[in-house]
């Protein structure tokens, strides 16, 4: 039976020292528009592929939460307690109920990785440069390099033009062979904010003597300013690009911030314990990490593990472990997730330190049967099958197979109540289908298109699009709020600063003081 607790109580267990999950089991879409501080976006139709990764101990405190609607967060809660879950509650009435106690619902994503950006720049008084005054700069043609603190499929997007790529994370460990004179001014930015202040107090904090600026709104700035935007750039750091010049800074940044080095030994004990959930972290880029890690390692780009910290820990108060094969990356992101309030360390030693860990458990997707593309189109053409596609809704609109209608698990079995025929599947991965067809059509002989639209478009059938369907209310896995302010709307991008220079001021009081960041008089001495 599935434990409900009120606003007041979940308020106090999230302050109260203890791990816990709060997970928001809505769509992408819908988390976005209003939830939780804490809240971690665990959406229902992505439910058993991505619980045991954000969440790998069974035993943790475990809270999920929907609108106090849906019933989403019952079923969801019934679903994580057959993975093996034991501790799990449901906020009873969802964000309706915490809006109604007298909390505060935040929109957007990252919440507190753009507030602690936000934060950052009101204690170390980050240096920062206008759109125009960057401009002015690339003009005249000063000695100035812009470095975008985003990861490469961003900056792909679009980016300053004459920027060179390079994540955050990597900054500490190739800045000085990207800007070896040290006297040469170095602008960071991102799309908005965060990484852009992030970034350049980075650099400052480990003592770079050249002048570093973050620019003023990053490319949403430089847009709004009517400057123009690069797309499809691909200059990055260089492979070799990286040193370990400022390892003693970075060794010196972590003790400032008391981020302590652990052996394996350390850590393989912790990873025994069961009251403590463990996340092993490989800092390093997704070639490196591609080439070899240590076993039971997750790969967390250290730009995006301070950024986006939701998408690859799920459990607040959680043991966070970083390494690197440098010293430079790992110290140097974990003295800024010691800042955040997150329990961080570096393991001694990194990728050679010999920690063999155990990875964690995955449940087998249950098992769904397959149709062909060419059989489908035989069963489409003779009018015996309802055709559903379960990818994005912004996949569906740009091309799907004819006759196909759009849906998602939290309403599928909604969206074919009544239907008599038997129910084909489209999706791009399989196990997503099988969770969705086993928990919403358990008495449906579903099946599977195999290989997806890839193998559809192999076999040369036809695709339309439906630009406009479905219509915008009923894409609840997708988030208008962010995506429109980098796809030509001014406003959008204009209220999206206001949104992010305005976080800091809908926290309480426990929300701040779970940040760690140092007194503005210790800052100053950076």
């Amino acid at each position: 039976m599935t434990s409900h607790i009120d606003p007041k109580t979940l308020k106090s267990w999230l302050h109260d020292g203890g791990e816990i999950a709060l997970l928001d089991v809505r769509e992408h879409g819908q988390y976005g528009e209003a939830h939780l501080f804490y809240g971690i976006p665990l959406p229902f139709s992505r439910l058993e592929v991505d619980a045991p990764r954000l969440v790998p101990r069974r035993g943790v405190r475990v809270v999920a939460y929907d609108n106090g609607e849906a019933g989403v967060a019952d079923r969801a809660a019934g679903q994580l307690a057959a993975l093996g879950y034991t501790d799990v509650h449901v906020l009873q009435g969802g964000t309706a109920a915490w809006k109604a106690a007298g909390y505060v619902l935040f929109a957007g994503v990252n919440l507190p990785s753009k507030t602690f950006g936000e934060l950052a720049e009101e204690t170390y008084h980050t240096p920062r440069v206008s759109a125009d005054q960057l401009a002015e700069m690339l003009a005249r043609k000063d000695k100035v390099v812009v470095l975008d603190g985003r990861p490469v499929s961003e900056f792909h997007k679009m980016n300053i033009p004459g920027a060179t790529c390079c994540p955050n994370g990597e900054l500490a460990y190739r800045v000085r062979r990207l800007v070896p004179d040290t006297t040469t001014p170095i602008v960071i930015n991102c799309a908005g904010r965060t990484r852009s202040i992030i970034g350049a107090q980075t650099l400052i904090n480990l003592g770079l003597p050249n002048p570093v600026y973050a620019l003023e709104n990053g490319t949403q700035g430089w847009y709004l300013s009517d400057h123009q935007l690069g797309h499809g750039g691909t200059q990055r750091y260089a492979a070799d690009s990286g040193n370990t010049d400022l390892r003693l800074a970075a060794k010196a940044l972590a003790e400032r911030f008391d981020v302590p080095t652990v052996p394996a030994e350390t850590v393989q004990r912790w990873a025994a314990e069961t009251s403590r959930t463990l996340f092993l972290c490989d800092v390093r880029t997704p070639e490196e990490f591609a080439a070899g890690s240590l076993p039971g390692a997750q790969h967390t780009p250290g730009g995006q593990l301070m950024q986006a910290g939701d998408q690859y820990f799920g459990v607040r108060g959680a043991r966070l472990v970083l390494f690197d094969d440098d010293g430079v990356r790992a110290p140097t992101v974990a003295s800024w997730l010691r800042q955040m309030g997150h329990d961080a360390s570096v393991l001694e030693g990194g990728l050679a330190s010999g920690l063999a860990l155990a990875p964690a458990a995955a449940p087998a997707a249950p098992a769904l049967a397959t149709i062909d593309a060419k059989a489908l189109s035989a069963r489409l053409a003779q009018g015996d099958v309802a055709l559903v596609d379960l990818r994005g809704s912004m996949q569906f609109r740009a091309g799907h197979i004819p006759q196909a209608r759009w849906s998602i698990r939290p309403r599928l079995a909604a969206d074919v109540k009544g239907e008599t025929r038997q129910i084909v599947l489209v999706a791009d991965d399989a196990a997503l289908a099988a969770w969705a067809a086993a928990s919403e059509l358990p008495d449906r002989a579903a099946l599977l298109l195999e290989g997806g639209m890839a193998a559809w478009r192999a076999a040369g059938l036809p695709i339309e699009a439906t630009p406009v369907l479905p219509a915008d209310a009923d894409c609840i896995d997708y988030l208008f709020f962010v995506h429109d302010r980098h796809d030509g709307n001014k406003e959008a991008a204009r209220r999206y600063l206001a949104w992010e220079t305005g976080l800091v001021a809908q926290l309480d009081a426990q929300e701040r003081a779970a940040f760690r960041l140092p007194s503005a008089a210790s800052a100053s001495h950076t």
